[in-house]
């Protein structure tokens, strides 16, 4: 009897906030299962009840700007975005993106950098904010500026899939094939199935061997055209793509399936970055993309690994992984160690 006294006097004196902030909580978590449903209109209208007891609130202003930048409504999520940044206390990184997001939606996309630029400066490095900094600098073609935030973001975090997947997008434009090869590589090796995949795909199969033509008239000529890349080592590396696509030509490869090409010249391509790597490079290429390749090239897992990555492009592919499981299994557990 003792304890249930004691309870019922807990339960009476507990503070009106106590109960408010129980019941703001209940409200966030409906409204999110609403959002996450993609029923946004709903969830705006679950949000509002949870707003009704505490105007404020930095969760409840956050999720309700997400909701308004998800349906579509950019101009009300910077209105929501705002109340939570001008209080500088909770949830002020993902507030810096829904409004940087919606200015960018809306057409302001220079405004938007400036505010990832002060975000950056005021919140700290985060690797989205660098991300969202970098794709806008892509959106407006200043690829430079968007390279180096890119790259930040992918040196705070190397699973950022996105994060690769641009920086090869950025090279794709800026016509260097060793560098947009190695992002999409790596891309895939991290999404190699999603619906951005058959993207990465386009690019690496453009890329690698994209600058080799025949001359129809001259039964064995090759035309090579080289990028104006500065960096000797890259250069060399560009031109040694060049003659593995040139070399499926040759006596030796007559027969083999593109499959058995991708492997092979995959491979060679690896060893040959492998091989003109420095311990001086302290570029991305060749301290973050380049070691790892290199390892793959020399491994018995290559041929799991040229699977994997072009599933999304190749049928083939997919029933290869299909049939060798183990293989594939395999692989992922020498990833794990390396």
């Amino acid at each position: 009897m003792k304890h249930v006294i004691i309870f019922l006097a807990a339960v009476l004196f507990l503070s009106p906030e106590a109960i408010a902030q129980s019941d703001i909580e209940k409200f966030v978590k409906e409204g999110i299962q609403y959002h996450d449903k993609g029923e946004y209109e709903k969830a705006i209208e679950t949000y509002e009840k949870a707003l009704e007891l505490n105007p404020e609130s930095s969760l409840v202003n956050y999720e309700i700007a997400l909701s308004y930048f998800e349906k579509g409504d950019y101009k009300a999520a910077l209105q929501y975005s705002d109340v939570v940044l001008k209080q500088n206390k909770d949830h002020m990184l993902p507030a810096y993106i829904i409004k940087g997001s919606a200015l960018d939606m809306l057409g302001k996309t220079k405004e938007s950098i400036k505010l990832f630029n002060k975000a950056i400066k005021k919140s700290g490095e985060h690797f989205l904010l660098y991300y969202n900094l970098g794709l806008n600098y892509y959106k407006i073609n200043e690829l430079d500026n968007a390279e180096e935030n890119i790259i930040k973001a992918i040196e705070l975090n190397p699973s950022h899939s996105s994060s690769h997947l641009i920086l090869a997008s950025i090279h794709n434009e800026k016509g260097n094939t060793i560098q947009t090869l190695l992002a999409s590589h790596y891309f895939l090796l991290l999404e190699p199935n999603s619906q951005r995949s058959p993207e990465g795909y386009a690019i690496l199969q453009k890329r690698f061997g994209g600058n080799v033509t025949k001359d129809e008239n001259e039964v064995k000529t090759i035309n090579i055209m080289l990028s104006s890349n500065d960096d000797s080592q890259m250069g060399a590396a560009e031109l040694m793509v060049s003659m593995l696509e040139a070399s499926k030509s040759l006596d030796e490869n007559k027969g083999k399936t593109d499959d058995e090409m991708f492997v092979q010249n995959t491979e060679k391509f690896f060893k040959i970055l492998g091989e003109l790597r420095e311990k001086k490079n302290k570029e991305i290429w060749w301290n973050f993309y380049t070691p790892l390749f290199y390892e793959i090239a020399k491994s018995e897992h290559l041929e799991a690994y040229c699977k994997y990555i072009t599933q999304s492009g190749n049928e083939n592919s997919k029933k290869w992984l299909l049939e060798n499981p183990d293989q594939l299994k395999a692989f992922g557990d020498w990833l794990k160690k390396n």
